[in-house]
């Protein structure tokens, strides 16, 4: 008899069109869902791409609402529902990053009407039924099925043009979802091989695209673990690392795919104690020497060769806001390998806003 334990796993059910010129059967798959009113949603650094969906939509779109901001103010949702009522909108089409989908989400779970994603990045939040907001420097989440948008196109031609930092950045948020995947305390067989297959296509594609970054098929790669990557995020919990980057999000407003990357390493090596087989699947997905205790710096050493920010003092976090980030983090009960000492918190975050190396602290595990 196999030594498998018990799992559940529940399918999300929704509709992925993935390929470069998907995007071109954006009309056909709003006439789908059964809208003939959609709301085009963006950022203003987006509003271009915005119009071009609009003008391939033609008389299924009442127009481009470019109002959405990082981290998803309360304010900017309310502005937004008002923009759909006036048009008369009878759904929404979001083509973007976290920001633009994470608006859409909110609007769909508040009017119940259908959602339609584009992402032009690897935030993985349109095929995760997480949601958020934030207003008075809290972010407040939640998780319903209702948010999730009955189609997602992924084109990777549409991320051609991303920054490369940004790529960089967002593809290290994608592995973190895989990541702290692998030690949730529901994780199942699926959702593990999604893990891996979706670490292994980011860390090996990531690289290879800072020498050639407007290669559609590296671009493509990047996209497909992404997605494998958000799906781990969807089906099971997380742990230390997105605790923390929900509390440094929403009370210091720091980029969030930055964050989650200099973040990483450290919530990573945190954990080792009390997760290493999970730690040693990851450091094998990551082409590292499958030992548990080096995974952490695996993951430091790839943000290196990125070139990606390692401390959170260059996301503009305030040293003086340690200490707050640090009681934050350990004020309510997560389910994380490893239990959340403040002490030890602290220290974590020192290492991260400072850059310094992960540190595996075995510790007291009680």
């Amino acid at each position: 008899m196999s030594g498998m334990r018990s799992f559940v796993y529940s399918q999300f059910a929704g509709r992925v069109v993935f390929g470069a010129g998907a995007v071109r059967d954006v009309a056909e798959e709003v006439r789908r869902i059964g809208c003939k009113r959609v709301l085009v949603l963006s950022t203003p650094e987006q509003r271009g791409p915005a119009e071009s969906v609009r003008e391939q939509l033609r008389e299924l779109a009442v127009g481009v609402h470019d109002g959405a901001q990082m981290h998803v103010p309360v304010s900017v949702v309310r502005e937004a529902q008002a923009v759909a009522t006036q048009l008369g909108a009878d759904g929404f089409v979001t083509i973007g990053g976290g920001s633009t989908t994470g608006l859409g989400k909110m609007l769909a779970l508040e009017s119940g009407l259908p959602l339609l994603a584009i992402p032009t990045t690897y935030a993985g939040s349109e095929v995760t039924p997480l949601y958020g907001t934030t207003q008075d420097g809290a972010k407040t989440t939640g998780k319903n099925p209702a948010v999730l948008p009955r189609t997602v196109i992924y084109d990777p031609e549409l991320t051609l043009d991303l920054p490369l930092p940004v790529s960089l950045a967002s593809g290290m948020n994608a592995i973190a979802h895989a990541a702290e995947g692998l030690y949730a305390v529901d994780l199942n067989p699926v959702v593990r091989l999604m893990a891996l297959e979706g670490i292994g296509a980011l860390s090996r594609a990531l690289p290879a695209l800072r020498d050639a970054p407007r290669d559609t098929g590296l671009r493509a790669d990047c996209l497909y673990g992404a997605w494998l990557c958000a799906m781990v995020l969807a089906n099971v919990g997380m742990g230390l690392h997105h605790k923390a980057c929900h509390v440094l999000g929403g009370s210091f407003g720091l980029s969030h795919a930055e964050m989650h990357a200099v973040m990483l390493p450290h919530a990573l090596a945190y954990n080792v104690p009390a997760a290493a087989p999970a730690l040693a699947s990851l450091s094998a997905a990551l082409g590292g020497s499958g030992n548990a205790g080096d995974a952490p710096g695996e993951v430091f050493t790839l943000l290196d060769r990125l070139h990606l920010p390692t401390a959170l003092s260059a996301l503009g976090m305030p040293e003086d806001g340690l200490d707050r980030a640090s009681r934050l983090m350990a004020e309510r009960a997560y389910p994380n390998p490893r239990p959340l000492e403040q002490a030890r918190l602290r220290m974590l975050l020192a290492d991260a806003f400072h850059g310094r190396a992960p540190r595996i602290d075995i510790g007291s595990l009680s």
